[in-house]
């Protein structure tokens, strides 16, 4: 068996690969063997007596399934489990994701005119107090709150409305008042 470590070479060099990719036809070994330049080995490769090899196939396959089980829940028991919880998960992370999708909503909120800038205000301190534990209930304290604004809002009007129709009547029983002592007056006179 001659050696070929500088055909080996050549060929690698000439395909751009590495000499462990390059196949030498085990046929046309004197050939191969008398080929002593990259011109040489262009022409050997024209001619198919020098190939490279196709890259290995490395499977996927059984990983993209244990993904698809673990998204499933399987595989991830206490026996599974390096790091703490902590590490796993962090709570920080937990928290940050809520505040930011509890602010949005605020802030989308406050964009529609759903509420006015004072709540607005207030439900920040109480999202950053941690009083709401998800969206829902923030939903839900909003649609409460908005609620006894609303109640309040309409207690006034009606405590207005009735101040305003007492002075009326004041007015009018003044009015009559009045209208008696005229009378009187002119009555004696």
């Amino acid at each position: 068996m001659v050696s070929l470590k500088l055909q080996k070479r050549l060929a690698a060099s000439v395909l751009k690969c590495g000499k462990r990719k390059v196949w030498l036809d085990p046929n046309e070994i004197t050939e191969i063997h008398n080929a002593n330049s990259r011109q040489n080995f262009r022409k050997l490769i024209k001619d198919g007596y020098v190939i490279r090899k196709p890259n290995k196939i490395h499977s996927r396959a059984r990983v993209n399934k244990r993904l698809d089980a673990k998204r499933k829940g399987r595989h991830t028991g206490t026996g599974k489990r390096r790091g703490t919880r902590e590490a796993r998960f962090p709570s920080k992370v937990i928290w940050m994701r809520r505040m930011r999708v509890l602010r949005r909503l605020l802030k989308k909120y406050r964009e529609s005119d759903k509420i006015d800038k004072h709540l607005y205000h207030t439900l920040y301190l109480k999202v950053k107090g941690n009083e709401f534990k998800n969206k829902r209930v923030l939903m839900e304290h909003i649609h409460k709150e908005k609620a006894e604004l609303a109640r309040a809002k309409q207690l006034q009007k009606e405590g207005e409305y009735r101040k305003a129709r007492a002075a009326a009547k004041r007015e009018r029983i003044k009015a009559r008042e009045a209208e008696k002592q005229k009378k009187l007056l002119e009555g004696s006179a």
